[in-house]
């Protein structure tokens, strides 16, 4: 047993999802349900969801000009609109132009750059990327990493690219982050109640490859005919 602690959100602890470990998913075809192979693909490590309530939701669209325009709802209803400007079309030296709020909302505007750092990383490195935040972080024990990358089989569409990162984290504070690369006019959205990403953790070791035996390659095929 491999034990991995669980570490809130500092931003914002306490909301969001728990991590899980789910093959069946409702947006799979129906076949996968009798693949064990796909199953086990699916809920290798967890599931991980962002640090909002259920009936939360954002999306950041990469807009033609280079900015990136963040818009953050609550049932459905749009609360804010920020415009976050780069400078040399990266996320250093960023400035947010608020464009709109609901003031009936209750959020203060000296909490919308919290509320953005809260659910956002790092945003405009590479050119279009953009860092969704996760509701816990982790620490793995001695010896294993864990590996951040998006969902596994997603058959969504449009399908948006994200990086897989490996990261010491038995001793690396690491922010769990998924970061998405979009290109102009695209956009990604997260919502309380559907994952934005996928972490597995393995153990830091060094593997050697080299050519099976003949033995080994005949006893192989044999086991493949059995199967």
């Amino acid at each position: 047993m491999v034990d991995v602690k669980l570490v809130p959100n500092a931003l914002r602890p306490g909301v969001g999802l728990l991590p899980t470990s789910e093959g069946r998913r409702a947006w799979l075809p129906q076949q996968s349900r009798f693949c064990p192979v796909l199953e086990d693909g699916n809920k290798m490590g967890f599931l991980v969801y962002p640090p909002l309530h259920e009936d939360e939701t954002f999306q950041v669209r990469f807009e033609e000009d280079g900015n990136f325009r963040f818009t953050f709802y609550k049932q459905k209803q749009v609360v804010l609109t920020v415009l976050k400007r780069l400078s040399a079309g990266t996320g250093e030296g960023a400035t947010d132009e608020l464009v709109t709020l609901d003031e009936q909302s209750g959020l203060k505007r000296e909490s919308i750059t919290r509320l953005m750092n809260t659910v956002l990383g790092v945003v405009g490195a590479p050119i279009g990327g953009v860092g969704l935040r996760g509701a816990h972080d982790f620490i793995t024990p001695p010896g294993w990493d864990t590996i951040y990358t998006g969902m596994l089989n997603d058959l969504n569409r449009p399908h948006v690219p994200v990086l897989t990162v490996q990261v010491q984290t038995d001793w690396f504070t690491h922010p769990t982050e998924f970061r998405y690369v979009l290109q102009p006019g695209e956009a990604v959205s997260a919502s309380g109640y559907a994952p934005i990403g996928q972490v597995f953790f393995v153990p830091r070791t060094e593997l050697s490859v080299e050519l099976a035996s003949e033995e080994e390659q005949a006893k192989f095929a044999q086991d493949l005919d059995q199967y």
